[in-house]
């Protein structure tokens, strides 16, 4: 029997029945195939943002506006045989229609982002102010301890006060124990 029958007969069940393979659990899996083309979806975003800045330009109006005068006065004057929309430019209405449609959900996907980008700011934002808050109102507990513990600490001006009464006290002293000594005496 060789190792190949041992594998098929360890693999097959009590009914005989070979399992398939099972899968590697310490390798990948081999990618799918997909029905759809794969894309970046940030590269996407960046493009439809820089159409969409440039849609917002006098630019982009000026260019457009040259577009479509060049392109009614070439199908009017233009000789019959080179002209390719005749006079109610449904071809011209289609294009614009057909730009109109792609610019509008490009737009669109740009605010999006801008929304998203927005919302992590603020979020930021908001974060940062609750430290600051936090921070603040840590730093007036703090100032008001101190100012409590300063009021059981002698500053400058008590203690210049208290050195000025024991000096008029021990001049009072001085001049008081001459008057009981000739009080004494008497």
């Amino acid at each position: 029997m060789t190792a190949e029958d041992r594998t098929r007969a360890g693999s097959a069940g009590a009914s005989g029945l070979v399992r398939p393979p099972r899968p590697r659990l310490d390798q990948p899996r081999a990618p799918r195939r997909r029905l759809l083309p794969e894309y970046d979806p940030e590269a996407f975003g960046r493009f439809s943002e820089r159409i969409a800045r440039f849609l917002g330009t006098g630019r982009f109006i000026v260019w457009m506006t040259l577009i479509i005068i060049l392109w009614v006065v070439w199908n009017i004057f233009a000789p019959q045989n080179l002209r390719f929309d005749e006079y109610p430019f449904i071809f011209l209405t289609l294009m614009l229609s057909l730009q109109a449609s792609y610019a509008a959900p490009l737009i669109l996907l740009a605010q999006n982002r801008q929304d998203d980008r927005d919302r992590v700011t603020h979020e930021q934002d908001r974060k940062q102010n609750e430290r600051s808050i936090a921070d603040t109102e840590y730093l007036s507990r703090e100032i008001a301890a101190l100012r409590m513990g300063l009021g059981e600490v002698a500053t400058r001006d008590w203690i210049r006060s208290e050195l000025e009464a024991m000096v008029k006290d021990m001049e009072e002293r001085r001049l008081l124990p001459h008057a009981e000594s000739d009080e004494g005496d008497r």
